[in-house]
Parts: C-alpha cells; sequence; structure tokens
C-alpha cells in the first residue's frame, strides 16, 4: 500500500482525544513560538553581558501537563467516572472493579458519546490544516465549536449565568460569544451535580436491601455480624439479574442524547 491511499479518519476516530490535545498543545507552541521577545527574558550585569532565559519551553511543558485535565472535563468524562466510582460504593464491593477498570470503560464510553463531536473537528479542522487550505490556528478556532456546542447542550442554564454575573459579563444574543472561560466552570459543574443525582438514585435500592438485611439480623439477634457481609451477595445478585452494566451504560450514554 502506497502511503498517499493511507487514510488517517480511522486513527483520528481511535484517538479522538488525543486530537483534541494536539490541537489545544501546538497551537499553544505556535502562538508562543512567535510571541518572540515576550517569553525571552534578557539581563545585563555590570561587564554588559546578556544572559537569555527562554521561557518557552517552561511554558510548553505547562501546557502539556494540563491540556489533557482540560479535555477531560471538556467532555462526558467526568460524569461517567463519578457515576461508576459511585456505583461501587453503593454495591460496597471495595476496589472491585479496580480503578483501572473503571477509567478504561469511562474512557472509551466517553470516546463513543464524543465520536460525533470529534467527527465535526476532523472534518472542519483537521483536514483543512492537513491538506494546507488553512492555518493551524484557523484550524484551532474551527475545533473548538463543536466542543462548545456540545458544553453548552449539557450546562445547566442556572450555573452558566451564576459564572457569567461572577466573571461580571453582560448578556449576550448568540451562543458563540459565550467565552470558553466562563463555559467550561459551568459545564463541569453541571455534570457534578447531575453525577452526584444518578449516583444518589442508584444508591437507594441498595440501601433498601443493607436495611432489609440489617432488620432480619437484628431481629435474629446476630447483631455481631456484619450486615454488609450479608447483604453484598444479595446485592451482586440483584445487579446481574437486572443487567446491572447494560442499564448503567446504556443510561448514561442516553442522559447525553
Amino acid at each position: 500500500m502506497r502511503p498517499e491511499n493511507i487514510s488517517l479518519k480511522p486513527l483520528a476516530e481511535i484517538g479522538s482525544f488525543s486530537l483534541l490535545c494536539l490541537f489545544l498543545f501546538f497551537g499553544a507552541s505556535d502562538v508562543f513560538a512567535n510571541s518572540g521577545p515576550a517569553l525571552t527574558l534578557l539581563t545585563s550585569n555590570e561587564e554588559g553581558s546578556e544572559y537569555g532565559l527562554s521561557l518557552q519551553i517552561l511554558v510548553l511543558m505547562t501546557v502539556l501537563t494540563i491540556v489533557p485535565s482540560i479535555v477531560i472535563l471538556m467532555t462526558s468524562f467526568t460524569r461517567i467516572i463519578i457515576v461508576l466510582s459511585l456505583l461501587r460504593q453503593a454495591l460496597g464491593t471495595g476496589q472491585t472493579p479496580p480503578n483501572q477498570v473503571l477509567l478504561g470503560i469511562a474512557f472509551f464510553l466517553s470516546i463513543f458519546i464524543m465520536k460525533p463531536v470529534m467527527d465535526q473537528i476532523y472534518e472542519a479542522a483537521y483536514v483543512p490544516v492537513e491538506n494546507e487550505e488553512i492555518s493551524f490556528q484557523e484550524g484551532l478556532n474551527n475545533a473548538l465549536p463543536p466542543l462548545r456546542d456540545f458544553m453548552l447542550a449539557q450546562v445547566r442554564e442556572k450555573d452558566l449565568l451564576m459564572f457569567m454575573e461572577m466573571a461580571e459579563q453582560g448578556p449576550v444574543t448568540e451562543r458563540s460569544e459565550i467565552p470558553i472561560s466562563t463555559l467550561v466552570p459551568a459545564f463541569v459543574t453541571s455534570e457534578l451535580k447531575t453525577a452526584f443525582t444518578i449516583g444518589f438514585m442508584l444508591y437507594i435500592p441498595f440501601v433498601i436491601i443493607d436495611l432489609i438485611v440489617a432488620s432480619i439480623l437484628m431481629s435474629m439477634g446476630m447483631m455481631m455480624l456484619s450486615p454488609m457481609m450479608i447483604s453484598l451477595p444479595f446485592k451482586l445478585l440483584l445487579f446481574v439479574l437486572v443487567d446491572g452494566w447494560g442499564l448503567i451504560t446504556g443510561s448514561l450514554v442516553s442522559t447525553f442524547a
């Protein structure tokens, strides 16, 4: 197969989060590289010698560190991982499933949910930049609107207004006028509220089982026996019988519809 016949679209679909990370990272790199003296500290001693201290590497390493966290907080990952963690606590299974499994489930569910958004980013930003039709900075600007629309579809109006008031921003007439610096914290706050609401609903049936088992043990005079140890098999049995993982994953995906 010749190199020109290789399609990059499947790679972009599989590594959708990496694509956005590259846009943000190299976009920042381009801005920092073109800033010139703004990122260079020059000092002179009494003898007239100059010492150049470039801050570009420091800034780029900082951006590289925070970009994955930013991308995670701007997608469906936050809601999914919190719900899965609360589910594990409600079941009372300790560290089962382990954190690596929960992170893997949350990551690939996020890719599944964010695929339409990443397809738009691929077509509107990556392809034109790859074909040298637009500059990288223009591609970065084209990559933000699909992600902005996704966050606006999930954010609570109350949270968005709260952050706009704190930022002393006036009313806007178009959705595109809402700055990312205001939209992201409002989106994260809304995701936390939604995740804890779903977690509360998940806790109810398992708490009922714990209460029933504890009442039965106390009525039998077996107060020294831990109710959690007896109720755990019943909670696992209930979770398996109702196809809990299918219900949880399906419900989580449907909340982003």
